[in-house]
């Protein structure tokens, strides 16, 4: 049995928590916020110990891991109190704000041995991960370009009293709702070797961007465009959307299915022909043992929890991972405030591929 805590109690939190009490394998030992109401009710009506600050909490309860659910800005210190106390650390995303954090955060959790696992539930999703599945077979060649979408009717006022209406907490359509999309991207692709032509506009806010719109340059010589708008109110929700092109066909992917064209002569998967093909979300997902808002969270976790018994380092979305999301996101800040800047990763070597790249563009 794993013994964990959660911290923060939000909207993602509170989801976190309905499914670990529903776990077969956990036992949820403690819960912490900064809302003494939040914590009063469910003391109350569940009888989990509820704390209100988090060395409290690590220093009353015997945890074997923790979950983190706070405002973005918290992250980073949280997980290095966690780590530094030999707890296995599942955090919501995005990682960390500043790319150095997670750097030194990934290697502290490598050198002591623990479990990560950052919130990027989409990689669970079976549509999206069938698109990992098809690329990694060679199903449409080389991949050439990727467009990543995602529209929602999430910030339609101008004023905002949460800390996703400001900067300094976190917020903001790039951290916020593009990290989604695009760690699918570094998923499929890797990390960028450089960023061009971001822009980040306001709709409706004051201090954070509504709308994302960039492009990735790839040591492969493929490119990807990010385009996202959480003030979009003509989506009912939040929808995001994958298409890929490569020198033997296309993929298209969603939250419902998975669109695949491969042309005569491509290496055609099991189960696949040349020409159209179409699998459904619903073939592709395993069942879960409890469901909430999509099978996809709960397989997120029960993945964590498994790696926690089995001492598994090494899988999707370990904090190494999310580190390349964090640092995407920078160059893409980087690139908006200068966009007339060489590169943004100057230290990254000069390949013999990425020579011919920019001999192009030229």
């Amino acid at each position: 049995m794993t013994r964990i805590g959660v911290v923060g109690l939000g909207k993602m939190g509170l989801s976190h928590l309905s499914m670990l009490r529903a776990h077969p394998d956990v036992e949820v030992v403690g819960v912490c916020d900064s809302s003494g109401y939040m914590l009063g009710v469910l003391g109350k009506y569940t009888g989990v110990p509820t704390y209100g600050d988090l060395e409290e909490m690590l220093a009353a309860t015997e945890l074997d891991a923790l979950v983190i659910s706070t405002p973005s800005r918290l992250h980073a210190p949280m997980v290095r109190t966690a780590l530094e106390r030999g707890l296995h650390v599942f955090c919501e995303k995005p990682f960390c704000l500043d790319p150095a954090d997670s750097l030194a955060l990934s290697e502290l959790a490598r050198e002591r041995g623990l479990v990560t696992q950052v919130g990027y539930h989409y990689r669970f999703v079976g549509a999206f991960a069938e698109v990992k599945r098809l690329l990694d077979a060679g199903a449409i060649g080389r991949v050439t370009h990727v467009l990543a979408e995602a529209y929602g009717p999430v910030v339609l006022k101008e004023q905002g009293g949460t800390w996703r209406s400001r900067r300094s907490e976190g917020g903001g359509s790039l951290y916020d709702y593009a990290a989604h999309p695009l760690n699918l991207v570094n998923w499929y692709l890797g990390e960028p070797v450089d960023v061009r032509g971001t822009v980040l506009n306001s709709v409706f806010s004051a201090d954070i961007d509504d709308t994302v719109l960039s492009t990735m340059m790839f040591e492969s010589d493929a490119t990807a465009q990010l385009s996202v708008n959480w003030s979009d109110e003509s989506q009912r929700k939040m929808s995001t959307k994958i298409t890929v092109w490569g020198t033997q066909g296309r993929i298209f992917a969603d939250r419902q299915e998975c669109q695949t064209y491969l042309r005569e002569g491509a290496a055609v998967p099991d189960g696949y022909e040349a020409g159209w093909n179409v699998r459904y979300t619903t073939d592709l997902t395993e069942p879960v043992w409890f469901y909430l808002r999509g099978e996809e969270y709960s397989a997120q976790l029960d993945r964590f929890v498994g790696r926690i018994a089995r001492g598994d380092l090494d899988d999707v979305n370990a904090f190494d991972e999310a580190a390349v999301t964090d640092r995407t996101m920078a160059q893409m800040l980087l690139d908006a405030r200068d966009p007339s800047r060489t590169s943004t990763r100057p230290a990254a070597p000069v390949t013999r591929r990425r020579r011919r790249f920019w001999r192009r563009r030229r």
